[in-house]
């Protein structure tokens, strides 16, 4: 079918005199095929709806399509995701104004207000697959735009048909060797309350799981589709250990030879470290685990859970288990000085890390969002500026200048030098925070004698939220 270019202007009808037609829309889903699309999806095609489904950091919207529908949803899953959506949002307005249009996900209530300013009607949570349904479903708009909250749902397979191939997203490195990526849920939301998560305000400690028959499927619907590794997407793929383990047993068990990721706390590793060998034995190739400070009074502020001690413990446990772990960090936050900052890179050094951390985490930068717990600080309250709709953020200066100065110059190392390796990145980042605080940089640790040892897998994605 020849397709107009987006943009291109032509009659069209009311949306409620058309029969139900989606369009659902991701702009930014770190590099992977959006789940947030394929789930609906089959959601929505199961009430006998049509429904289109856009990747717009991997395609081009047609606006033939965009006119056609009768709702337009935006996949809203992280902070980028929504900043990227809001001029197509304008768009889609513009090109289909009588379409009812749709904000879901977890960054959708977290920016209702000015969500709503832009136009969008409905603004649905976590558990969204349902309220979508129901959106299309009703005949008038309602008077006030809704929000979702964690309904229990009884999940469906989810429906990649229109999706770009999964070669076109972010691969596993493995050395010299790179893999194809799939990426399914076998979990939603989580039982703790970081202070700095996202997670927190739409599910307030809840979590729900999908059944491991339906998790299955998923993962090998994407096997047959040439992906021979599988992201796993749950903020804290053990919240529910009992449930971990039947997932972990059946991937095993049903995709021999296919290897995945998952995230899990730090108290988590410690407390199921019996678990670890059965993800190595299944398949599990690396543990991401949100570590994000190695300062307990920063770890207090977010309210992580665990200590500097159980972080150092847990990549203990880790290699104990021969299962490459793989840290996160909000390296500047409002505590962090010059000095915390080099204390965190001889930790990563001394610790053997400086492989496992991907660059980009040497540079973020804690992003105080509206409805953050992270406002329940009084320290919070007073630096934050008034919130900015175009960041999406109440923006913070550091009281020390120097330490903005620093994450000025690593965030320009990690921006320019995207395809270095690891190590020579933290090289630049080491040379330079030492510079900033005016010391000698001490001895490094030695470099493993054995290379291949050494080489942890990772995901090819740069970038991070």
């Amino acid at each position: 079918m020849n397709r107009e270019p987006f943009g291109v202007d032509r009659p069209h009808g009311n949306a409620e005199d058309r029969p139900p037609r989606v369009l659902l829309l991701s702009t930014y889903d770190m590099g992977r095929q959006p789940f947030g699309l394929a789930s609906p999806a089959a959601w929505l095609k199961d009430a006998g709806v049509e429904v289109d489904c856009f990747d717009l950091s991997r395609q081009k919207l047609a606006a033939d399509v965009a006119k056609a529908a009768t709702l337009i949803g935006f996949f809203l899953p992280m902070h980028t995701a929504t900043r990227l959506a809001l001029p197509v949002i304008d768009r889609v307005r513009q090109l289909n104004p009588a379409a009812r249009i749709v904000a879901y996900g977890l960054y959708a209530p977290l920016n209702a207000d000015l969500l709503r300013e832009r136009g969008v009607q409905e603004i649905l949570g976590g558990e969204f697959e349902a309220d979508l349904v129901d959106a299309v479903k009703s005949q008038t708009r309602r008077a006030q735009p809704s929000a979702s909250g964690v309904a229990r749902l009884t999940f469906k397979q989810p429906r990649r048909v229109g999706l770009p191939p999964l070669a076109k997203y972010a691969g596993l490195q493995v050395g010299a060797e790179r893999k194809v990526v799939g990426y399914t849920e076998a979990s939603r939301g989580c039982k703790h309350r970081c202070r700095h998560c996202p997670i927190v305000p739409v599910y307030d400690g809840t979590f729900r799981v999908v059944s491991p028959d339906v998790v299955l499927a998923d993962a090998r619907a994407q096997v047959d589709a040439g992906a021979s590794h599988i992201t796993f997407g749950d903020p804290d793929f053990f919240n529910g250990i009992r449930h971990a383990r039947e997932v972990m047993t059946r991937f095993g068990r049903e995709l021999p030879g296919v290897t995945y990721d998952v995230t899990i706390k730090v108290e988590h590793l410690l407390k199921h470290a019996d678990a670890l060998p059965l993800l190595r034995e299944t398949g599990c190739a690396f543990v991401t685990s949100a570590v994000e400070s190695i300062d307990d009074r920063v770890l207090g502020y977010l309210a992580k859970g665990h200590t500097r001690a159980d972080f150092e413990r847990a990549v203990t446990v880790c290699a104990d288990a021969r299962l490459p772990i793989s840290p996160t960090f909000v390296t500047f936050t409002p505590w962090t000085t010059v000095e915390s900052y080099l204390d965190l890179l001889h930790a990563l050094d001394q610790l053997g890390l400086v492989e496992n951390v991907a660059p980009i985490q040497l540079a973020i930068r804690l992003l105080v969002t509206d409805k953050s717990r992270l406002l329940e600080l009084d320290d919070v309250r007073r630096l934050v500026g008034r919130y900015d709709p175009v960041s999406l953020t109440y923006p913070w200066i550091h009281p020390d200048p120097r330490v903005d100065a620093l994450h000025a110059t690593v965030s320009k190392i990690v921006g320019v030098k995207i395809g270095a390796s690891r190590r020579e990145v933290f090289d630049r980042v080491w040379d330079a925070a030492h510079a900033q605080a005016g010391v000698e940089p001490p001895a490094r640790r030695a470099l493993p004698v054995l290379p291949a040892r050494a080489t942890v897998p990772y995901l090819t994605e740069p970038w991070y939220c």
